[in-house]
C-alpha cells in the first residue's frame, strides 16, 4: 500500500501474521513511544487497513472475511455476553448442532456446566471445548478439515447432519443485511449451515451488531427462518421490525441502559447456568 511509512508496513504485516497489535508491544519492537504507535495505528485506522481495539488494534474487516484468530479479537466481550445468554437459554437433557464460529464457541464454553446434551458440530474448536465433559456427548461431522479455523465442510459433513433431527441449532453469520438476509464467505459452509437449519426443531442464531455492519457473497438464509436471536445490543429499527412481524424472540445480552424495567430472563430450565444481563424483546 504505497504512502506507508515502513514502520506502519511493519505493523500492518505484523496484523495480518498475527491478528491483532498491541500498542505497548509495538512500542518496544520499534523502540519509540506509545504515543507515536497509536498516531500509526490512527493512521492505518483511516486507511480503513486496521480497526481499532483497546489497546491496540486488528486487522479491519470488510468484503474479505477476517483471519480466524483476528476475529476473536473482534467484539470479544460481546461474544461473550451473546454465548453466556444463548447458553442460559438451552435446557438440560437436550440435542444440539453448533456450526462453526467465534461466537458459537463462546456458546460452548458456557455449555460446560450443563448436563446431558448431545452435541453434533462441524467445529473442531466446539468439539475440544466440550469432549473432555463426561456429561456431554460429542458427534463431530466428517469431511475435509478448513485449516484456516477447524471447521468441517462438504458433502460428507452435510450428510452426516442430515441424519439427525435435533431440538437445537446455535448457528453464527458472517453478516446480516438490512433485509434479513444472513449472509457469509464459503459456500461450503453455507451449505453445512443449510442443513444445520433444515434438521433443527428451534434455530438461535448468535450475532453480535458489528455483523450488521458487514457484507459476504454467499446467502445462509433468511432471519425469518429462525426463532431466536441472540445479540448484543438493540437492533436497527428495519431488522427490529421483520424480527417482530416473524415472531423472532429477539435477546439482548448487553443492553445499554441498566434501568431498563424488564427483569432479567431465567434460563430455560432451574438446572440451567444463569447468564448475565439479559433482555428480552419480541
Amino acid at each position: 500500500m504505497t504512502g506507508l511509512t515502513h514502520r506502519q508496513a511493519e505493523i500492518l504485516n505484523i496484523a495480518r501474521a498475527s491478528g491483532r497489535v498491541m500498542v505497548e508491544e509495538l512500542a518496544r519492537r520499534f523502540e519509540v513511544s506509545a504515543q507515536t504507535i497509536r498516531k500509526d495505528l490512527n493512521d492505518l485506522c483511516e486507511r480503513r487497513s486496521l480497526t481499532r481495539i483497546h489497546g491496540g488494534a486488528i486487522i479491519a474487516s470488510g468484503v474479505e472475511n477476517l483471519a480466524y484468530e483476528a476475529r476473536r479479537f473482534v467484539a470479544a466481550d460481546e461474544k461473550k455476553a451473546i454465548g453466556a445468554a444463548a447458553a442460559s437459554l438451552i435446557p438440560n437433557g437436550c440435542s444440539l448442532f453448533i456450526n462453526i464460529g467465534t461466537t458459537t464457541e463462546e456458546v460452548a464454553s458456557a455449555l460446560t456446566s450443563h448436563e446431558d446434551l448431545l452435541v453434533i458440530t462441524n467445529n473442531l474448536n466446539v468439539a475440544m471445548l466440550l469432549y473432555r465433559h463426561p456429561r456431554i456427548e460429542v458427534v463431530v461431522a466428517g469431511g475435509t478439515v478448513r485449516r484456516a479455523d477447524g471447521a468441517v465442510v462438504g458433502s460428507t459433513a452435510t450428510q452426516l447432519i442430515g441424519q439427525f433431527k435435533v431440538d437445537y441449532a446455535i448457528i453464527g453469520s458472517s453478516a446480516i443485511d438490512e433485509e434479513g438476509a444472513l449472509l457469509d464467505f464459503d459456500y461450503r459452509e453455507v451449505q453445512v449451515a443449510q442443513a444445520i437449519i433444515a434438521n433443527a426443531r428451534s434455530v438461535m442464531l448468535v450475532a453480535d451488531s458489528t455483523k450488521l455492519r458487514r457484507s459476504a457473497p454467499v446467502r445462509i438464509a433468511h432471519i425469518s427462518q429462525i426463532q431466536t436471536f441472540v445479540t448484543d445490543q438493540e437492533l436497527p429499527e428495519r431488522l427490529a421490525t421483520i424480527c417482530h412481524s416473524k415472531g423472532i424472540e429477539v435477546v439482548e445480552a448487553m443492553p445499554k441502559s441498566a434501568d431498563i424495567d424488564d427483569a432479567p430472563a431465567e434460563p430455560a430450565q432451574d438446572s440451567a447456568p444463569e447468564a448475565g444481563p439479559v433482555v428480552r424483546l419480541r
